[in-house]
């Protein structure tokens, strides 16, 4: 299937974002990747989220963003990606509030050590409110983010996978280093509540990150 056809039935203004976001992925990727399989994987990104978006205006920068990321995992599994660095993946159920703070917390703390991305079992539609406002008190901003599905290049390009409640539904691929963290789900939890689980967060990303190995130096 080409893209034009997947794209056909688009509004005119999606179609001009989506064509702004190829050519954004083209000059990161070009040298790994050839237009067919960046569209490709922009293309299918955006029919994730589509499916299921109460509000399409920021659907073609959430499958821009999706699609990176995806990307980026093909381009390490393919060994295009040689900087040394480690890949945390963080999955819970939703991808709507432990995942996202987790993620949130090591981004802001890991520096460039790492990389880290997250995903969920069954994405919920949106990050939690609250998860976001306890958040904000660290000064840490997870407004931006949005629910996202763990797709099989994520995890398997994942030197480290962090689950938290998705239990038998979370991937598992031989050879990575897989931790289960045992914390309530913040669905529906009061301010208080939820804080006591960013705190208990935060302990844990920090212990990850100070376990994470060094970067490789050439």
């Amino acid at each position: 299937m080409t893209t034009e056809r997947t794209w056909e039935s688009l509004a005119l203004d999606e179609k001009y974002a989506l064509r702004q976001a190829t050519a954004r992925l083209e000059d990161d990727f070009r040298q790994f990747f050839g237009t067919e399989t960046i569209e490709r994987f922009l293309v299918s990104s955006f029919d994730q989220f589509a499916a299921s978006a109460k509000i399409r205006k920021f659907l073609p920068l959430i499958a821009e963003r999706f699609a990176r990321q995806r990307l980026e995992a093909v381009a390490r599994l393919e060994g295009h990606r040689n900087d040394g660095k480690s890949v945390v993946l963080f999955l819970c159920t939703h991808n709507a509030g432990r995942s996202q703070m987790a993620l949130g917390f090591f981004e802001a703390l890991a520096g460039d050590k790492a990389i880290a991305w997250s995903g969920g079992s069954e994405p919920g539609d949106e990050v939690n409110p609250v998860a976001v406002q306890a958040m904000a008190e660290r000064n840490i901003d997870i407004s931006r983010e949005f629910p996202k599905p763990w797709t099989d290049e994520t995890v398997r390009a994942a030197d480290v996978v962090i689950t938290m409640g998705c239990g038998d539904a979370c991937p598992v691929f031989p050879g990575t280093r897989y931790e289960n963290w045992d914390i309530d789900d913040p669905n529906e939890a009061n301010l208080g509540d939820v804080r006591r689980i960013r705190d208990k967060i935060e302990r844990r990303v920090r212990k990850l990150i100070d376990e994470l190995p060094e970067p490789a130096t050439n």
